[in-house]
C-alpha cells in the first residue's frame, strides 16, 4: 500500500467512526442531568455559559449564606441536587455537563453532598459542598447555581459557578450573591482569631468565645483604664460625630510593660466591652496574616485588630540586613486601612524600645502609647481581693503587701491559686472538700514557697524575679512628634506613663 491509499483508508476509517458515532447519539437517550440543566435554561449544552468565584474555605459559611438568601428573594421552593460519578471531585460543572452528554462519563443526577463550617464559637452550620439548584436571575432569566467545596486533594477553596444562557445575567447572580454573603456575613460582631498552622486543613480564622469582664476586675493605676477607653471605645462611640467633623476613626494603642502586668488582661475587658464590634486577634507568627486581617476588619467594621507581643516580630532575625518584611508588613497593613474606617489597631509589647524606632520612622500608625506597669501598693492589694474570688479574706493583707513589692498580676493569682491548695489539704471547709475563706496562715504559708529560693525560676516566669529581664531600653519621651509625658486628668492625678503620637 503506498501513501496515497494509506491516506484514503485512514479518511473513510474516520468519516465511518463520526457516523458511527452520531448514530449512536441519536439513538441514546439524553442523561437525565443534561435534560434537567439544559432544559431549565433553554439551550443546548454547547451554549451554556459558566461563570466563577472561588473564596477561601473560611468563607464557605457566608458564601452558603449568601446563596441561600438569593434562593430566598427569587426561588423560595428551589430545591437543591447533586451528582453522581466517579471523578466528579475532579471536574467542573461544564465538563461534568458535557460528559454526561457526551457519553463520555457516567455523571447522573444524585443526592447532594454536605459539610459542615463554624458560625460562632460553639454553632455550626449546613453548607453545600457538591451541589446545584435552579433558580432565576435578577432579571427573571432562567440560570442554575453550583456550591462547592475544597475537593481532597485540591486546595482549601470554596466556590460559587452560575451557570446561564448569557453571561450578563451570570454575573448579576453572582454579584447578588456577593452581595448578600456581605450582609449576611457570620463574622461579623464575633471575636476571632487569624491563626496559622502547619497542619492542613487549617483555616486561618477561627471563633472564640467573648469575655464578660467587668472593669472593677482590671485593677491598674487610677485613669489608665478610662484612658485606654476614651481612646478606643470612645471614638467608636462617637464615630458619626467625628466623621462629620471631618476626624479620622483609624487608631493604634500601644499597651506595653514588663511580663505579666496585665496588657492581654486589659486587652480581654476590651474585647468585652465592645460587644457589638469585631475583633481579630493576632500573635505570634500569624502575624504573616495582617494584611487579609486588616481586610477582614475592613469589612466588618466596627473592628479592633490586636497584635500581641509583636517585640517578637521586631526582633526576628531570620531576616536580611535590609529589614524585616514581617514587621514592614504589619507597619504597612496599619497604614492601608482607610483613615475613615472605624478600625483599631491594639498591639501589646514586653520591649517597647525594640519597637520604637519602627513606629517612630513611620508615624501614625500608634497615636497612643500606655504603659501597663507592676501593680503599687494599693494595686498589689486590689489583685489580693480580686483573685480571692468569692473567698473571704481573713487575713492582715498590709504584710503581704509590703513583701511582695515588684511582683505582678500573674504571681498573685498564682499566689491565691496556692493558697486555696493549701487550705484544702488543711480541710479549711471542714469536709476538706470546700474553702470559703482564707487565712493569713493560708496566705502566708504560700507566700513563703512562692518566695523561696527554689521558686526564683518561678518567679521570672511570672514576671516577679529578682531584676528585670527585659534589658531593652524603655520607650523613650520622644515617641513621635506629639511627645510624652505622664497624663494628668481631672483632680490631677498622675494616671501612668502616657504616650501621645502626632
Amino acid at each position: 500500500m503506498d501513501l496515497g491509499d494509506a491516506k484514503d483508508l485512514s479518511r473513510a476509517l474516520s468519516e465511518l467512526m463520526r457516523d458511527a458515532h452520531h448514530v449512536l447519539e441519536e439513538g441514546r437517550e439524553p442523561a437525565e442531568l443534561v435534560v434537567r440543566v439544559t432544559g431549565h435554561l433553554g439551550c443546548d449544552f454547547r451554549h451554556v455559559v459558566s461563570v466563577t468565584e472561588t473564596f477561601p474555605n473560611w468563607e464557605h459559611a457566608n458564601l452558603q449564606r449568601g446563596a441561600d438568601a438569593y434562593l430566598a428573594r427569587h426561588s423560595p421552593p428551589a430545591e437543591w441536587f447533586g451528582i453522581a460519578g466517579q471523578g466528579r471531585e475532579h471536574d467542573d460543572y461544564v465538563n461534568m455537563l458535557a460528559g454526561a452528554a457526551r457519553g463520555y462519563e457516567r455523571y447522573e443526577i444524585g443526592a447532594v453532598d454536605y459539610g459542615t463550617a463554624p458560625i460562632g464559637p460553639d454553632a455550626t452550620t449546613e453548607v453545600v459542598t457538591l451541589g446545584l439548584v435552579l433558580t432565576r436571575s435578577p432579571g427573571g432569566s432562567p440560570v442554575v447555581v453550583g456550591l462547592r467545596g475544597p475537593q481532597e486533594h485540591g486546595p482549601r477553596q470554596s466556590q460559587v459557578t452560575v451557570l446561564a444562557a448569557d453571561r450578563r445575567e451570570a454575573v448579576a447572580v453572582r454579584d447578588e450573591i456577593g452581595a448578600l454573603m456581605r450582609e449576611h456575613d457570620v463574622y461579623r460582631g464575633q471575636v476571632l482569631s487569624f491563626a496559622w498552622s502547619e497542619h492542613r486543613g487549617n483555616d486561618l480564622v477561627t471563633f472564640l468565645p467573648r469575655p464578660d469582664m467587668a472593669a472593677d476586675q482590671v485593677v491598674l493605676p487610677e485613669g489608665v483604664l478610662e484612658t485606654i477607653e476614651r481612646h478606643v471605645v470612645g471614638i467608636g462611640e462617637l464615630a458619626v460625630r467625628l466623621r462629620e467633623h471631618g476626624q479620622h476613626l483609624k487608631r493604634g494603642l500601644l499597651l506595653h510593660g514588663p511580663p505579666g502586668t496585665g496588657k492581654t488582661h486589659t486587652v480581654r475587658y476590651l474585647m468585652g466591652r465592645m460587644s457589638g464590634c469585631t475583633v481579630i486577634v493576632m500573635t505570634g507568627s500569624a502575624i504573616r496574616f495582617v494584611s487579609q486581617a486588616a481586610g477582614l476588619a475592613r469589612r466588618l467594621q466596627p473592628a479592633v485588630i490586636v497584635l500581641e507581643d509583636v517585640d517578637l516580630v521586631a526582633m526576628d532575625r531570620s531576616f536580611t540586613q535590609e529589614g524585616n518584611p514581617l514587621l514592614f508588613a504589619l507597619l504597612d497593613a496599619m497604614d492601608g486601612v482607610g483613615a475613615d474606617s472605624d478600625v483599631a489597631f491594639v498591639l501589646t509589647t514586653n520591649r517597647a524600645g525594640v519597637l520604637e524606632r519602627a513606629l517612630a520612622d513611620r508615624p501614625g500608625r500608634v497615636d497612643l502609647a500606655v504603659e501597663i506597669p507592676k501593680p503599687d501598693a494599693a494595686g498589689r492589694a486590689a489583685l489580693l481581693r480580686l483573685y480571692s474570688r468569692d473567698l473571704r479574706l481573713e487575713a492582715d493583707l498590709d504584710p503581704i503587701v509590703t513583701r511582695t513589692e515588684g511582683a505582678t498580676a500573674s504571681f498573685f493569682k498564682e499566689l491565691l491559686r496556692r493558697a486555696v491548695l493549701v487550705a484544702l489539704r488543711d480541710g479549711a471547709g471542714g469536709d476538706g472538700q470546700t474553702v470559703s475563706a482564707l487565712t493569713e496562715a493560708h496566705l502566708g504559708a504560700a507566700l513563703e514557697e512562692m518566695l523561696g529560693e527554689r521558686e526564683s525560676l518561678t518567679r521570672a516566669l511570672l514576671g516577679s524575679g529578682d531584676h528585670d529581664p527585659d534589658d531593652a531600653p524603655p520607650m523613650s519621651p520622644g515617641m513621635g512628634p506629639g511627645g510624652a509625658g505622664p497624663g494628668v486628668y481631672g483632680d490631677g492625678a498622675v494616671i501612668g506613663y502616657v504616650e501621645y503620637g502626632p
